[in-house]
């Protein structure tokens, strides 16, 4: 489906990045805008700024005399929030959700360590806020009002961390929670565990201890991909 607001680029966007991501148009290929722009009826112009959105991804190339070229997923912006949103939707998914729980796995721990060094009062409130939204949402099959929480309770950690490279990963985290949920990759509930690791990080980060806060975020992590081996093997 389209986003509402983003007009005719946004639909030729979310028909053409999926079928770029999923392989339909392998590296190499070129593409034609004039073709393009019959095919889904809509002006060269809709076609050029689709494209343009396209080139800031990495995922083509466009030059004179040549056309827009299918780049390799080497060169590909794979932090982009939009292209792990297109390749979760592909045949890609159980990789891509690996590799970005993996991802998880090695910086989140590091920034809840740090979190319960720098963690303002009110960042630890925040933590607190969203450790107990995820509690009181955790049963009931009420995944899509607990991920809200729980995207909130790591934007939370990854922020107070005081690291602004940390800080700009709360998308991508924010992608692959949204992406288990939507494709039910996670149970119909949340593990009771999970769901207590989460609120004993709140309470390591405000007793400022960063080595427990790190532990249990790690077992949070870990956990995650404990489960990508049972629902996306």
């Amino acid at each position: 489906m389209s986003t509402p607001g983003r007009g005719l680029h946004g639909h030729v966007l979310d028909t053409l990045g999926p079928a770029i991501t999923a392989g339909q148009y392998p590296p190499g290929s070129v593409l034609r805008t004039d073709e393009l722009a019959q095919h889904f009826e809509v002006s060269r112009s809709v076609m050029r700024e689709a494209v343009r959105v396209l080139e800031s991804m990495h995922l083509v190339e466009s030059r004179r005399r040549v056309g827009v070229t299918v780049l390799p997923r080497s060169e590909w912006n794979v932090y982009d929030p939009q292209v792990i949103r297109w390749r979760l939707e592909g045949a890609d998914r159980p990789h891509q959700l690996r590799s970005l729980t993996v991802l998880r796995s090695a910086i989140e721990p590091v920034a809840a360590g740090l979190a319960a060094r720098y963690a303002t009062p009110e960042q630890c409130a925040e933590l607190t806020e969203c450790a107990l939204g995820m509690v009181a949402n955790s049963r009931g099959h009420r995944l899509d009002t607990y991920l809200l929480h729980d995207v909130a309770f790591h934007r939370v950690v990854l922020t107070a961390s005081g690291n602004e490279m940390f800080a700009r990963l709360g998308d991508v985290v924010a992608e692959v929670l949204t992406g288990r949920t939507h494709h039910e990759v996670m149970f119909e509930d949340p593990d009771p565990a999970a769901v207590t690791l989460h609120v004993q990080v709140a309470e390591a980060v405000r007793g400022g201890d960063a080595a427990r806060a790190e532990q249990l975020t790690r077992e949070i992590t870990m956990g995650a991909l404990q489960e990508l081996d049972i629902l996306a093997p």
